[in-house]
């Protein structure tokens, strides 16, 4: 009796373990022992982080990597950006993707340990996110959606060579924004542009301070600034209505109804964080030997509808040569 029942154990043991590598070795996954687990920390919606959002899972299922993904939106708000991250650390996530400014800063704030990649960072080292583009120094690197911003300057001669003064809306309380406008500033003189910046803190000032850098400049520079992404229909539609013409920093904001780019896809950059990210959970590399990297390439868009709206040549060069979006 005893022999009979370790026979049907034995038996029981070995179908088992059949069924197991049946139902594993199916399976195309990097990842099949382990169970990563990656947060991800958004700063609030709109289309250019949900963009680097999109690209990076994207680009992880691309790499086939079958991570958990856990995301968390803190709406705008920065201390509840912190929140998610600290209770990333708690649940010891694998590895934390931080998209935009204040997440980044939030998730090094929180972990010194956890690997943490960000997205939608202009100059990382002047937001005291890493000690240097090449040399990270810690836990932290990314990629950075540092535009293009001679070549962008130059457009605006190229749509009107009577163009002299171009303004510049942005959120007082994003260093991304500030960091951006000094670069502005240094590289206009050599377009023979000078340069008119309005500040806001918030949504509701945008119409007034709108109007009033409007009457001041004769053309608007769209910089990479989360709250005025957030408004961009708003921004684009006072625009046409003055007349005005519109070069942005990115993409996006071109199908938000901005004239014209010639900028990065954020997109494409989350495809390209999810490739530093294999780097980190797969290939094993160490993170603070990854550098900071900027996007690959650059398009140039322009919007159709306010090409026709602003009554423009279309066969400008640049226009001719720029792929058209729909709104």
């Amino acid at each position: 009796m005893r022999k009979c029942i370790v026979s049907k154990l034995i038996l029981l043991v070995v179908i088992l373990s059949m069924t197991l590598v049946a139902c594993t070795s199916g399976t195309n996954s990097i990842n099949n022992d382990d169970n990563i687990i990656i947060g991800i920390s958004q700063l609030s919606d709109h289309p250019a982080l949900d963009d680097a959002r999109q690209g990076f899972e994207d680009g992880l299922k691309e790499l086939n990597i079958d991570a958990e993904i856990v995301y968390q939106n803190a709406q705008g708000d920065v201390p509840t950006s912190l929140s998610i991250s600290q209770k990333f650390v708690e649940d010891k996530v694998d590895l934390i993707y931080a998209i935009a400014t204040p997440a980044a800063q939030s998730a090094k704030q929180s972990t010194d340990e956890i690997p943490i990649l960000f997205s939608a960072v202009t100059d990382p080292v002047a937001a005291e996110i890493v000690d240097d583009w090449d040399n990270v120094g810690g836990n932290v690197t990314g990629t950075s959606d540092m535009a293009p911003t001679s070549s962008q300057l130059k457009m605006f001669k190229e749509i009107d060579p009577d163009i002299g003064t171009i303004g510049i809306l942005y959120n007082t309380d994003e260093s991304n924004s500030e960091v951006q406008i000094e670069e502005v500033k240094k590289l206009a003189p050599e377009e023979e542009l000078k340069v008119v910046t309005k500040g806001v803190n918030n949504v509701n000032d945008i119409p007034q301070s709108l109007d009033s850098l409007l009457s001041k400049v004769d053309a608007l520079y769209i910089v990479s600034d989360n709250l005025i992404a957030s408004s961009i229909e708003l921004v684009s539609n006072k625009l046409i209505e003055k007349n005005m013409i519109s070069i942005s920093a990115e993409e996006s904001q071109v199908g938000g109804g901005i004239l014209l780019t010639n900028g990065l896809s954020y997109y494409e950059l989350g495809k390209q964080t999810a490739e530093m990210a294999k780097r980190i959970l797969v290939d094993e590399e160490n993170i603070s030997n990854l550098p900071v990297e900027k996007a690959e390439e650059t398009l140039i868009k322009v919007n159709e509808k306010t090409l026709k709206e602003l009554n423009l040549d279309t066969d400008l060069p640049i226009f001719k040569d720029a792929t058209k979006i729909s709104e």
